[in-house]
């Protein structure tokens, strides 16, 4: 019986994954779906998945299952496990609770890649530069050389690299990602990709070619000098290139030793740097059959543990918007002053022509000072590109192998009086956007946009903390504190997800959670010395991603570190006597405090004493929780009870009418009441009463770091100081968030005052103008002004609280959950506040205004409502 009223459901889709994809590394990949609509009392009672497993040589092989329940998020896989290179395609339909079935779904594909190390025959081939000082060496092309005997039927290119890559197969580029393979720890994990090449292959000979560069594995990586050759001195390619024929043969081109190497015309590529491309050395052809490559060297085989080989969770390194500039000047003859109007990390693509020999120079930077680029920011990464003309007519030209952070461009080279042809390419991991946020004030909608942008620099296939300095790196608090707004904002399932195998492969090496994942040497970094809510970001990241992504798995999966740090802790806490009090060892506190001076951002007004104990007790709690959905139910009585144990110790340490003054900041408060720290009704009125008068002390300005920024707002809002929250978000006065506004900001600056008020830049060494850490208050802006947040995991259940405050009559907020379209818009008039709010099928809400509480469910509600006097309005 078919139920005309409920519609097929759409977006079915695997694990983290887009429909079509490639290469997936689960045998057995749960999936989703969502509905567009449902009637009035729609509930799903059952769904049945059919579909088709088709191996490698093109047999088929159906399969089907019907399932009781309303599950429609991260279901099981109904069928067999998947095989290395099984295709699958999919349909799912439902059953409502009166016994009708949908239509079926669209069907939807994916592809599984080689699922262990004995799938792969290639050896990884590059050139042997052993000899060859690091800042010297060329980056190198390769080529193999094939036979195809017949028609293409099917063909998949298995690739990774020690280094960067791109392919390109008879002359044509290899898919359109970028810094490819990526990131990841590399003697732990080393991602391959997989690409669909048929339509590059041709009947009789062909090549496979690749572009190489040094990247995060051998490049010059790190601040204060930083160092060469991290993860290893080799720079090569494992390629493997299975090829199906129109008659049913099999070919196999394995990366070996009969490849050949060359320099290429790039002279220099690097991350930090920048590349330098000489035209004059172009080769044309040598990616293609024919080709003389007798001069060309043998390439060296390098030993490779093939077991690290790994597919992605996360989508590849990507351009995803092209910026034209806002402007271009000639402050002289041939030199040009590009603005593209926002601050972003991506590269430059420019039409040049000249002599051969002429070289075409590209200057990056964030700001201006006295009119020109200022670099100061950058410390010692130039980020400077540099083409070599060959004198053979117009070309167009970007960068392969590197990435910049910036707003303003410096060209130099070209002829006086024509304005380069340039576009900027905005760089970062292939995300699809999630969430969104408006409101009446713009300057509120501005600071929001600055977080996305600050967002998009710094997914870089890891969570970086800036796109432009000699750092770039996974620093874990940062994201620690912003993965709420993070996940709002995108779908950062898949990124946040690989990067936490190397949070868990590194913990294990070093014994605790290091500072930055992937680990580089950095002096005064030690990998072995744990620091709090740096850390912590072990427990709390899966957690956020549970929690706004249902992803039980993952938690499965990171539980082990998230335990381990957690034990290791507690053992520091409990040690000589120490009352659960983390009190010693090295803190970063409540970094990058504006009360700090420029040249040690630890040097806050809290104690970071009471900011490590804080946060021991908030992942204690966490670790509980998790523990109690995996089922772990000795561990979740005994976190549950340590996590008791701590927050006691904080309140007798900390909260008592005597506290010390590192105890009495915006930050300790807003710690002790969003982590639900104090022991009773009374302390917590008393601490949230302080930290009201501390703000309304302050004129609004604010004065707390990474650690307390996240927790402010929530903690006024939540302790009925909605009025204190709203005057912090709104003023404008140094610090706070909308002075960057003011001074003209288009991203979140690592410091409250990067800019000074009379436009001069930070004398701190740590002075970067594209940080997302600060911009960790889009969360409240969220949940809190527009109103939309989870409250069951997934938004299987969904919030909808809005509170208006003094300075904003209108909010809306929307976000594609896991079951689809949440939205809510309200506006704030004369007294009446208008909601709009959506609940898509599957999912159910509660409308939380002041003063009314409703249950609502899917499908669009409006309703109006009159706030009492005493409520706060603008």
């Amino acid at each position: 019986m078919t139920d005309e009223t409920v519609p097929a459901p759409q977006n079915v889709r695997f694990e983290h994954h887009q429909p079509g994809a490639l290469g997936i590394g689960a045998a057995r990949p749960r999936v989703s779906w969502t509905l567009p609509h449902a009637p009035a009392g729609y509930r799903q009672a059952g769904y049945e998945l059919r579909g088709v497993i088709t191996a490698a040589d093109g047999t088929p092989e159906e399969f089907g299952e019907q399932v009781e329940g309303d599950a429609q998020v991260l279901v099981p896989w109904p069928a067999r496990p998947l095989g290395s290179r099984e295709a699958v395609l999919v349909q799912v339909r439902v059953r409502s609770a009166g016994g009708g079935w949908s239509a079926w779904s669209d069907p939807t594909s994916v592809e599984v890649g080689l699922l262990g190390p004995q799938e792969w025959e290639a050896a990884l081939v590059g050139p042997d530069d052993s000899g060859v000082a690091p800042s010297d060496r060329r980056p190198p092309l390769l080529r193999g050389e094939f036979t195809v005997p017949d028609g293409v039927r099917a063909a998949r290119l298995y690739v990774t690299a020690h280094g960067l890559f791109e392919a390109e197969i008879n002359g044509t580029r290899v898919g359109d990602d970028a810094l490819a393979p990526g990131w990841t720890s590399y003697r732990h994990r080393l991602r391959y990709l997989t690409y669909d090449v048929t339509d590059h292959l041709r009947p009789g000979a062909n090549v496979l070619g690749a572009w190489l560069a040094d990247g995060w594995y051998r490049g010059h990586l790190g601040f204060d000098g930083g160092e060469w050759d991290i993860f290893g001195d080799d720079v090569g390619m494992l390629a493997q290139l299975e090829v199906v024929t129109a008659a049913g043969r099999s070919v196999v081109l394995r990366s070996d030793g009969s490849w050949r190497t060359a320099p290429g015309p790039l002279l220099s590529a690097q991350l930090y740097e920048g590349e330098v491309h000489d035209a004059r050395l172009e080769e044309p052809g040598w990616s293609a059959p024919g080709f003389d490559a007798t001069g060309w060297q043998a390439v060296r085989v390098t030993d490779l543990d093939l077991s690290l080989l790994a597919a992605p969770d996360g989508p590849p390194v990507r351009c995803t918007q092209e910026l034209s500039p806002l402007s271009v000047s000639e402050p002289e003859p041939g030199r040009y002053l590009v603005d593209f109007g926002q601050n972003h990390a991506g590269r430059l693509r420019i039409r040049a022509d000249g002599p051969a020999g002429t070289r075409v120079t590209l200057r990056h930077a964030e700001i201006l000072q006295d009119g020109e680029l200022c670099t100061v920011p950058l410390r010692a990464a130039t980020s400077t590109d540099v083409l070599v003309l060959d004198g053979a007519g117009e070309r167009e030209w970007e960068p392969r192998f590197t990435l910049h952070g910036y707003r303003y461009a410096e060209i130099s080279g070209l002829p006086a009086g024509s304005p380069p042809e340039v576009v900027s390419r905005v760089h970062h991991s292939d995300m699809a956007r999630r969430g969104h946020f408006s409101c009446s004030d713009p300057d509120v909608e501005r600071l929001h946009e600055n977080v996305v942008w600050s967002m998009r620099s710094n997914f870089v296939d890891v969570p970086t903390d800036c796109p432009q300095r000699d750092e770039r790196l996974g620093w874990t608090g940062d994201i620690q504190v912003f993965a709420p707004s993070a996940a709002f904002l995108y779908d950062v399932g898949g990124v946040l997800s690989e990067w936490l195998h190397s949070v868990a492969a590194e913990q294990a090496h070093y014994g605790t959670v290091p500072w930055y994942v992937p680990y580089i040497p950095g002096p005064g970094w030690d990998p072995t010395v744990p620091g709090a809510v740096w850390g912590d970001a072990a427990v709390l990241v899966p957690w956020v991603l549970y929690e706004r992504t249902g992803d039980a798995e993952l938690l499965r999966r990171q539980y082990p570190s998230a335990r381990a740090w957690v034990d290791q802790v507690l053992g520091i806490a409990r040690s000589e006597g120490r009352d659960l009090l983390w009190d010693t060892g090295f803190q970063l506190g409540d970094w990058l405090d504006p009360t700090a001076p420029p040249e040690d951002p630890t040097r806050a007004m809290t104690d970071p004493s009471l900011v490590a104990t804080a946060y021991l007790a908030h992942s204690a709690r966490r670790l509980a929780r998790t523990a109690e959905v995996l089922g772990e139910d000795d561990d979740a009585r005994r976190y549950a009870e340590l996590a008791a144990e701590v927050a006691r110790a904080f309140a007798d340490a900390y909260l008592g009418e005597h506290a010390p003054a590192g105890a009495r900041t915006q930050t300790s408060y807003s710690l002790a009441l969003t982590f639900d720290l104090c022991p009773d009704e009374e302390t917590r009125d008393r601490i949230g009463d302080s930290l009201a008068a501390l703000v309304r002390a302050s004129g609004g300005t604010i004065h707390t770091g990474f650690a307390g920024t996240p927790a402010v707002t929530d903690a006024l809002s939540g302790s009925g100081h909605l009025d204190e929250a709203y005057l912090l978000l709104l003023a404008k006065e140094c610090p706070s968030w909308l002075y960057a506004v003011t001074m003209g900001a288009t991203t979140t600056w690592e410091r409250w005052d990067s800019m000074l008020p009379d436009g001069s830049v930070n004398p701190g060494d740590m002075t970067s103008f594209n940080h997302y850490a600060l911009g960790a208050v889009a969360d409240w802006m969220h949940r809190v002004v527009a109103g939309l947040a989870p409250d069951a995991p997934a938004y299987r259940r969904i919030r909808f609280a809005p509170r208006p405050g003094p300075g904003i009559t209108a909010a809306a907020a929307s976000h594609e959950t896991p079951y689809g379209t949440a939205s809510i818009g309200w506006t704030l008039d004369d007294g009446v506040l208008a909601v709009r709010a959506v609940v898509p099928p599957g999912a159910e809400a509660v409308l939380d205004l002041p003063g009314l509480r409703r249950e609502l469910g899917h499908g669009t509600h409006v309703v109006e409502h009159r706030l009492r006097e005493d409520a706060s309005t603008p």
